[in-house]
């Protein structure tokens, strides 16, 4: 699979290269190599649709830019409250530095129960100092929570679950059922018709499902109401898509959802592996109720390994990978530790491969029938871009923290919705017969009835 990323971007044409930003990493260039290979995948499976062949092109630069979004997100010329919870964050531990995830409320009140703290951080840091860093990060993923010891990338790369992840690919693709080909109907836009299913949260998930509706995919996402959001975070992920409330612990609910798989080409979760399994919709079973489907299936540290059931999000990937100890090397802050590169771009480096991952099972699909499961998880992401190699130091000296306003508003547009007027970046893809667009705006959770368009 990685041969199979690897030329698909090869094919197009990418501009510019890192630094973008003042990070080690090569964030602009994994985007960029991500981007590309998915634009590629949809400009040839519009060529299966008719369409004429096409030039794909991606800049650094731009896709740089995409891996943090929310930034330069507007509504009615404002910007919208950040979803950071003022408890999350790194926490001094006797070993050195944790990082707490608390932006969703549950995982808040797990780690506060954890530290036997009230929501005050002062308080909360004096609590977390007494633990060693690895209990404690043990401590609170078993209450329910999400944290990260802050490792050395040596040490990470000698972790159980980093060994376990080590012998795993970046995207992986099996066939879990028979069906037969499925030749796609020509069409005016590469995904023209195609229905995905969205179950997933945060940003890598809903990056997937937007990337689809860019180049003209039908897509309905499906959350529960009684489940913890971000608020407006779907202003950044839920351009293009229709938006739709189910409860998967009513049987009712269940039926419905049962009903749209049945209609649909992708199925893209992002529950812990099991989880939907449970409710009766693992991968198998939907190949079951619709063969040819392309399930797609998101974790955090992968499938195998100790760490398989564990949340994560692209912050704590950060901190047990060594990501934000040789950050802080290079950049610290106002005070010496550990630092997050000023990106998510483990987040959409995993939307990116999860939607070019779709590609290549669909364009499987039409070539030799079957369904197909795609897995892929955090951590793996996390470990292609640490394995790209770094920056040299000396480049990384004067590196702007920002880009220019120019860029800012050549990249950007407007979109009406339900909340007024939405100012977000663009489209990164660039195909020169079928350009990127967006068809519907973004709602907001819920917003939509549970029934794919006509």
């Amino acid at each position: 699979m990685m041969d199979e990323l690897l030329t698909a971007a090869q094919s197009a044409r990418i501009t510019g290269e890192d630094p973008v930003l003042p990070t080690p990493y090569r964030v602009g260039e994994a985007g960029a190599t991500a981007l590309a290979a998915l634009g590629v995948a949809v400009a040839r499976y519009g060529e299966l649709r008719g369409l004429p062949p096409q030039s794909v092109a991606v800049d650094v630069r731009r896709a740089a830019l995409s891996l943090r979004s929310a930034r330069y997100l507007r509504i009615n010329g404002e910007p919208l409250p950040p979803p950071w919870d003022a408890l999350s964050g790194f926490y001094p531990v006797r070993d050195g530095w944790i990082s707490i995830h608390c932006n969703f409320p549950n995982h808040r009140d797990a780690a506060l129960k954890v530290l036997h703290a009230p929501a005050d951080r002062r308080q909360a840091e004096e609590k977390a100092a007494e633990w060693v860093g690895e209990a404690l990060e043990d401590a609170i993923h078993g209450a329910g929570g999400c944290a990260g010891f802050v490792r050395s990338a040596d040490d990470w790369l000698r972790h159980p679950q980093a060994e376990a992840g080590a012998e795993q690919p970046l995207v992986e693709i099996t066939r879990i059922g028979e069906a037969p080909p499925e030749k796609p109907r020509a069409a005016t836009r590469p995904l023209a018709g195609i229905r995905v299913l969205d179950l997933t949260r945060v940003l890598a998930g809903p990056t997937c499902a937007k990337s689809l509706a860019e180049h003209g995919a039908d897509v309905l996402k499906i959350t529960g109401a009684h489940l913890p959001s971000l608020g407006r975070q779907e202003y950044d992920t839920g351009h293009g898509k229709l938006s739709a409330h189910l409860d998967l612990r009513e049987e009712k609910d269940k039926e419905i959802l049962r009903g749209l798989v049945r209609d649909a080409d992708i199925f893209s979760q992002g529950y812990r592996p099991g989880t939907l399994g449970g409710r009766g919709f693992s991968p198998e079973a939907l190949a079951q109720l619709r063969p040819g489907i392309v399930a797609v299936s998101l974790s955090a540290f992968s499938h195998v390994g100790p760490w398989a059931t564990r949340r994560g999000f692209d912050t704590v990937i950060q901190s047990v990978s060594g990501i934000t100890s040789r950050q802080g090397e290079l950049f610290p802050g106002e005070e010496p530790g550990p630092q997050f590169y000023p990106v998510s771009a483990i987040d959409f480096l995993t939307g990116y491969l999860m939607a070019f991952g779709a590609m290549v099972a669909l364009a499987r699909r039409t070539r030799e029938g079957g369904s197909w499961h795609v897995r892929i998880s955090l951590a793996q992401v996390g470990r292609w871009l640490v394995g790209r190699g770094q920056v040299p130091e000396a480049s990384l000296k004067g590196v702007p923290k920002e880009f220019t306003p120019a860029e800012i508003a050549r990249w950007s547009m407007t979109s009406d919705t339900p909340d007024g007027r939405l100012q977000h970046l663009g489209p990164v893809i660039r195909l020169s017969e079928t350009p990127a667009r967006w068809t519907r705006p973004t709602v907001p959770l819920g917003y939509h009835q549970p029934v794919w368009p006509t």
